[in-house]
This record gives structure tokens, C-alpha cells and sequence, in this order.
């Protein structure tokens, strides 16, 4: 009787611990975790630049509203996690012609380090005028646009733009000669010289290449959140590797595929329709990973069904930069590597994790010693995230992935402790993780349709 009762009470305590850790890990997700698509987003800058009679006319597409509430948009992708969200969404709020005023009266100030350089040579800029578009629906970001012209003297070559640091990431294009440069810039780096006649020669389809890896990257980690959670999906559904790649090379094939029809304009679907069917595919993987424990005939057909959607959200952030007629295909082959190695890094991080907890459900780690590995591991993560939200580790991953890290660090300590229960590593770390993930999803889902 007292061994059943002893019996009894270790499945409660599981039950209670589990269900805690999932429900505080929910409720970091709607604190926390960016919202794709809506005001608080960060959007890169877009700036055309060209070179006219006496003087050169600096055109820029961004969130004013952030930069005049002076809040680093470096590596961030979502302005509710900065110090200065308060007035941000203050600046929100304003009119069309009320932040035009704003900008006009304090655009020195918002746009304080940017410079452009003519022959090597400082040229002041000076605001020719600033307008914000009509915003119709205020749950999407407000995009203003400030021209700024600069005296250019006669003969000059080359010019080049210094991008501030905290300004976030920058595309900027050349306009009015051809072939025209464009370069993605990030916070605190200078455009390299930019002859006014244009490239000369167009860039080799090798330079265009390893020029978009890093946007495809950048757009998985840190900026990818959906995808992020819908590649964790994939990877929790079992621990054997066969599994595993079937699901991401259907993914990476069907993903591809639409990528290239979206960047080529041949297919087109609206954000407001592809956006909660990719929140929609998490909840899917992540319900399917708790109700299955191996890969079904149907899951890689599905899995390649919800790439197609992926692909045409890829797609749709690739416009944004804009791909160069003449290198096309080097650009979108570039950008779609970027991608992917952004989705094994993600794998990667999640299996370097876990994969202790694994051994130990195999019986090949000793349990004590990954138990309070995993201890201390979630401890310093926790800690990093704390210093990260305290604005005291601005050289750190955003406190979201480390939270995320440190939640499945103590999943898979609660693995390594219960060691002794059946398939504890899916117990406690696989399946907890999926109801995370599919809550995120269902929130998502939701947000999306109806907030």
C-alpha cells in the first residue's frame, strides 16, 4: 500500500512540475516572443540614393517613430522588448501630419550620425521634406519617408553613406545609372564607395551570392520566430535522425519552390492570408509530435505542404531588398543558403542541448552528471536573460532565445532526475516542448486573425 501510495505521489509531483514549467513557458511566449506583422515589428530601412545636377538626393523609407524615441533597433525585431517602448508607442499615436511635424522639427536630432561623404570629402545633408504614409490599419508598421539632398561639387566620383550604429539594418540603392549598386548595410558600417557612373561592370555573380547569405540568415536567426518554432517541430517529433531529415529536406524543397515563384512575381498571397497559416503549421507539428511517436506516411506531405506557405513568407521579406535583375538567380540561391543554414543552426543548437538527455535515456551518460550540468546550465541562462532584460547585456542573444534555452534546459533536467520513468527523455523534454511550441502557434493564430 505505502509503495503505491510512494508510486502515487512521484507521478503527482511530475505531473505538478511539468505542468508548471509549461504553463510559466507559455506565459514568457505572450510576454515575450515577437509578434510578426504587427506595429511593434522592426523593418529595415530602405534608402535610394542618386546623384543629380549639383547635388546628391538621399531618399529613406523608415519607422521615424522609432528613431525618434532613440531606440536601438541593432539586432532587435520587435520594439516592445526596448527601454523606450512607452514612447514609442506614444509616437504611434500621432497623426500622419502630427508626426510629419515631429520629424520635420527634430530630424537633425533623429537622424544624428548619418553622413555622406563625396570624394572622400563630409557633405552636409539637409531635409527637403518628409511625409508619412496613410495608415489604414494600425496593427502593421508605419512606414515615413525623409529626403534629404546634400550640394555635390563639380566633378566629383564616388560617394559614400555612413549608416549610425542603432539604426538597425539598411538597404540601400543606387538610382539613375546602370548597372547600380545595392548593398545591405547594418548599424555603425559605411557603404563603400559608390562611383556616381554606376558599377562600371556589373558585380560578379559570386560577389551577389555571398552578399545575400547573410540576409537569408539574418531573417531565420535572430528575426525568424515562426520559423524558428516550426523547425523545432520538426526536430522534436523523435530523436532519430532519418526522421529528422525527412521532414526538413521536404520542407527545404518545398520552401525553395515557392521562394523562387514569389521572387519572381509569379505567385503572389497576401500576408494577411499566409501569416496565420504559418502559425497554423506550428500548432500542427506540435500537436501531431504529441498524438504520434514516429514519422506517419503523411507527415512529409504535409510538412512539404506548410513549406510552400514558408516559402512564400521568405519570399515576401526577399522583396523588401529587392533582388538585382542581372544576378537573380546568384541573389535567390544566395539568400535561399542563408536560409538554410540559419535552419541547421537552429538544429544544431537544439541537439547540443539535448543530446545529454538523450544519452542518458539510452543509458549511455551517467544521470547525476547531466543532471546538474543541466542545472547550471539553466541557471546561467536564466541569469543572462535577467542582465539581457535589465538592458546590461547588449552583447548577448536576445533574452527570448534565452529564455527558450534555459526552459528546455530544465525540460531535460527533469529527463535526466525521472531517468527512471519510461521514454523519459520524450516525457519530459518532447512533449512538453511541443505544447510550448503549439501554444505559441495557437496564440499566433489567433493574433493574426483577430488582434
Amino acid at each position: 500500500m505505502r509503495a503505491n501510495i510512494w508510486v502515487m505521489g512521484q507521478k503527482l509531483a511530475y505531473l505538478l512540475v511539468k505542468s508548471s514549467v509549461i504553463v510559466a513557458l507559455a506565459m514568457l511566449s505572450t510576454l515575450s516572443t515577437p509578434k510578426p506583422a504587427h506595429a511593434h515589428e522592426v523593418l529595415p530601412t530602405v534608402a535610394d540614393i542618386e546623384a543629380r545636377e549639383g547635388a546628391v538626393l538621399l531618399t529613406l523609407r523608415l519607422n521615424a517613430e522609432a528613431l525618434l524615441a532613440g531606440i536601438d533597433l541593432d539586432g532587435l525585431d520587435n520594439t516592445e522588448t526596448a527601454p523606450n517602448a512607452a514612447e514609442y508607442d506614444l509616437l504611434r499615436a500621432l497623426t500622419p501630419a502630427q508626426l510629419e511635424a515631429q520629424i520635420s522639427a527634430n530630424w537633425d536630432m533623429m537622424m544624428a550620425g548619418l553622413s555622406l561623404t563625396l570624394d572622400g570629402t563630409a557633405a552636409p545633408l539637409s531635409l527637403l521634406g518628409a511625409a508619412v504614409d496613410p495608415q489604414a490599419d494600425l496593427s502593421l508598421p508605419r512606414v515615413s519617408q525623409l529626403r534629404l539632398t546634400a550640394p555635390m561639387p563639380q566633378g566629383t566620383t564616388a560617394m559614400a553613406l555612413h549608416w549610425p550604429k542603432g539604426f538597425g539594418d539598411l538597404v540601400l540603392r543606387q538610382q539613375g545609372v546602370e548597372p547600380a549598386y545595392t548593398g545591405y548595410i547594418t548599424g555603425g558600417q559605411t557603404s563603400p564607395a559608390i562611383a556616381l557612373a554606376g558599377l562600371g561592370a556589373p558585380a560578379s555573380g559570386a560577389a551577389v551570392f555571398f552578399s545575400y547569405i547573410p540576409v537569408g540568415f539574418d531573417h531565420i536567426l535572430p528575426k525568424g520566430m515562426d520559423h524558428i518554432l516550426f523547425v523545432l517541430g520538426l526536430f522534436f517529433l523523435s530523436t532519430r535522425l532519418s526522421m529528422l531529415l525527412w521532414q526538413i529536406s521536404a520542407f527545404t524543397l518545398a520552401h525553395t519552390v515557392t521562394l523562387a515563384l514569389g521572387a519572381l512575381g509569379w505567385v503572389s498571397v497576401p500576408g494577411s492570408i499566409v501569416e496565420p497559416l504559418i502559425a497554423a503549421s506550428i500548432v500542427f507539428v506540435a500537436v501531431e509530435n504529441i498524438t504520434s511517436r514516429g514519422l506517419s506516411p503523411w507527415r512529409p506531405a504535409v510538412v512539404f505542404g506548410f513549406g510552400l506557405l514558408h516559402g512564400l513568407g521568405f519570399a515576401s521579406v526577399l522583396g523588401e531588398f529587392g533582388l538585382p535583375e542581372a544576378q537573380f538567380i546568384p541573389a535567390l540561391i544566395g539568400f535561399n543558403i542563408g536560409v538554410e543554414i540559419g535552419q541547421l543552426t537552429v538544429v544544431a543548437l537544439a541537439f547540443l542541448l539535448v543530446v545529454a538527455a538523450q544519452r542518458v535515456d539510452l543509458g549511455r551518460m551517467v544521470s547525476s552528471v547531466a543532471g546538474w550540468g543541466y542545472v547550471a546550465g539553466a541557471l546561467v541562462l536564466l541569469a543572462a536573460s535577467v542582465a539581457q532584460a535589465m538592458g546590461q547585456g547588449a552583447w548577448m542573444p536576445d533574452a527570448v532565445f534565452l529564455w527558450g534555452a534555459a526552459g528546455l534546459m530544465i525540460l531535460c533536467m527533469l529527463s535526466v532526475f525521472f531517468v527512471d520513468q519510461l521514454d523519459s527523455y520524450r516525457r519530459f523534454v518532447a512533449v512538453p516542448a511541443s505544447v510550448f511550441i503549439g501554444a505559441v502557434g495557437a496564440f499566433w493564430v489567433v493574433e493574426r486573425l483577430f488582434l
